[in-house]
């Protein structure tokens, strides 16, 4: 045991005190806590306000066409046309083509309007065109908007009653994607670290050297639990970073710029495919989640967990896959596909846990180790135990233990012999072989 410790405390102090890892550390908060704020403005500034001006208005258009004073306005000149428009200052016309045989409303622009705003128009003129047909049948305008605001009035007391708090479904996004992601790229930074090491180790023929005072499984194990201790002391100078750089958000993004952002994003989600900068909006948001009730206690436990057995269950792995690389790259990737396939798949899962944490591909991707990491605490962040029962939580955290135990013991049996192998491009079937070895 004591050799092992030596060993772990090589790799920690010798990762800590590069200058790769102090530089890592803490400038990937502020690059996330950077990210965020520059989508906001780029989508503040790369947002032109436009003025569309109206002609031929069959009469019903001027009163039921809605302008959007931070995005595009209707304007209806009496001295507009197709040959001016530009020249007063207008970005589009459009007009009510009378030849009914061809599309009956038009747009003329000399400029590209974009997606956006051509789906803005589009929408707001079949709302007029329907707000006329019911007050053609004697519905009034302001009782058909005293409707759809009790609609939507009622719809929020009924998801407030049945949920018995102010709905929010945010922060279980927010914990569940972003949790996920971590573990998912630590992962495989961390697990390629040990690969790497093992690797520079067996080429530079150390490892003949240190195998004659350590066994192969000490070293081993010396190496995943020393890097570990580097990952999950990165990983809590992460979180520390991360929630004081969001708490001092608001500082730099005023409660009116994300209003504004959040109307700019309602009016994306009309477009196929949805906004792309949803994300950063919801993590702003995040600032006033904070204050909900979510028992932080039970999410960041459950996530210290799985990032560490995530890593110990795949780092082993890694190594068995150092132990018997030589020095071409290509024999690395070949041998390193079967071990990256189950992580890349259960972060696919994870994208559709989230929205079904009860689904049966949820449940057992929450449950096999080779998932679990990533999987469950998409689910987690849903709640526990309202959405994630107790035994589901225990049950897998104890497959996450056996499969880490199996793992080291399946490859520990690969690095013995791996580690002083030579000049060979071993399989993953002769590998299987030596486990049988005494």
């Amino acid at each position: 045991m004591n050799k092992i410790w030596l060993v772990i405390k090589r790799e920690y102090l010798t990762r800590v005190r590069n200058k790769t890892f102090l530089l890592s550390t803490f400038l990937f908060p502020i690059v996330i806590v950077a990210f965020i704020i520059g989508s906001v403005f780029l989508a503040m500034k790369s947002r032109n306000k436009s003025t569309i001006a109206v002609i031929n208005d069959p009469g019903f258009l001027q009163k039921n066409l809605e302008s959007d004073s931070s995005f595009l306005i209707f304007e209806f000149p009496k001295d507009v046309n197709s040959s001016n428009y530009e020249a007063k200052g207008y970005a589009g016309l459009l007009k009510v083509n009378p030849d009914t045989a061809a599309k009956k409303y038009v747009i003329e622009s000399k400029k590209s309007l974009g997606i956006e705003t051509m789906n803005y128009i589009e929408n707001q003129v079949e709302k007029a065109i329907e707000y006329n047909m019911l007050q053609e049948k004697n519905i009034e305008r302001k009782l058909l908007d005293s409707i759809s605001n009790a609609s939507k009035e009622a719809a929020k007391v009924t998801n407030e009653l049945e949920t018995g708090k102010e709905a929010n479904n945010r922060l279980p996004y927010i914990i569940g994607f972003g949790c996920g992601i971590i573990i998912y790229i630590t992962m495989f930074v961390f697990g390629a670290m040990v690969m790497r090491g093992v690797m520079e180790e067996k080429t530079s023929r150390i490892a003949e050297v240190i195998i004659s005072s350590v066994k192969p499984f000490q070293l081993m194990m010396g190496k995943i639990l020393g890097i570990a201790a580097v990952g999950l002391t990165q990983m809590m100078l992460w979180i520390i970073l991360l929630l004081v750089l969001v708490n001092i958000i608001p500082l730099f993004v005023s409660s009116e710029t994300l209003e504004q952002f959040q109307q700019i994003q309602e009016a994306q989600q009309q477009l196929p495919g949805g906004s792309n900068n949803t994300v950063a909006l919801e993590m702003l948001k995040a600032t006033d989640t904070f204050k909900t009730e979510v028992n932080w206690g039970i999410v960041i436990t459950c996530f210290l967990f799985y990032f560490l057995g995530g890593y110990l269950f795949y780092a082993s792995l890694f190594a068995a896959v150092g132990s018997v690389v030589n020095e071409d790259p290509q024999e690395a990737q070949s041998l390193m596909l079967p071990i990256m396939m189950p992580i890349v798949f259960g972060f696919i899962i994870l994208s559709t846990s989230i929205e079904n944490p009860d689904s049966p591909m949820a449940f057992w991707g929450s449950i096999i180790p080779f998932t679990s990491p990533i999987v469950m605490m998409g689910r987690i962040a849903k709640g526990v135990p309202e959405v994630v029962p107790w035994w589901q939580l225990f049950l897998s955290m104890a497959m996450l233990i056996l499969g880490f135990v199996f793992t080291t013991w399946f490859a520990g049996k690969i690095y013995r012999t791996g580690i002083l192998l030579y000049g060979k491009k071993p399989s993953w079937k002769e590998m299987i072989k030596w486990i049988r070895r005494s």
